[in-house]
């Protein structure tokens, strides 16, 4: 049981995190918004670099990309939410039927995953340069949030035996 317990309230602290990011990015939109905006202008990349042709300059599309990335982690917030309230229901349950409910957490942890991976480090650290920045480089934070998620995700994958202590 308490493995369980313990897998439950590191899924919840997930959701909670996500639900602290979308909150902040909703009532404090322009914070965020500008590290989007210059990661997506390259305007702080080393002067010269031959990627600069990869700049985009419509502010429309910063607010596209800032919004997906908002509405992305909103999904994942509702869906770690719902995958905690699964859990929980399945916490006495038998250790087939906590296995099972399983499956939504797993889906939500790696939709937390590839957001950090393809959106931050992918898209925005390579494609866009965003390693070269030495103002706006989100990679550290995206690698720290990669591995706390991938840590909980790898907690929650460890099967569940019939007995638990």
């Amino acid at each position: 049981m308490t493995t369980r317990v313990a897998k439950i309230l590191l899924l919840a602290g997930v959701a909670f995190f996500y639900t602290l990011v979308v909150f902040n990015n909703l009532t404090d939109y322009n914070s965020n918004y500008e590290f989007v905006r210059h990661v997506l202008l390259m305007d702080s990349t080393i002067p010269g670099n031959h990627g600069m042709g990869r700049a985009l300059h419509a502010a429309w599309i910063h607010i596209a990309f800032y919004d997906c990335i908002i509405a992305w982690e909103a999904v994942t917030a509702v869906l770690l939410w719902i995958a905690t309230a699964g859990l929980v229901r399945a916490l006495g349950s038998s250790a087939e039927r906590f296995n099972a409910a399983k499956r939504l957490p797993i889906i939500a942890l790696t939709l937390s995953m590839l957001m950090w991976f393809v959106a931050f480090h992918s898209v925005g650290g390579e494609w866009f340069l965003m390693w070269q920045s030495h103002t706006w480089n989100g990679q550290e934070d995206a690698f720290r949030n990669f591995a706390e998620v991938g840590l909980v995700l790898l907690l929650i994958l460890l099967p569940e035996a019939e007995q638990q202590p």
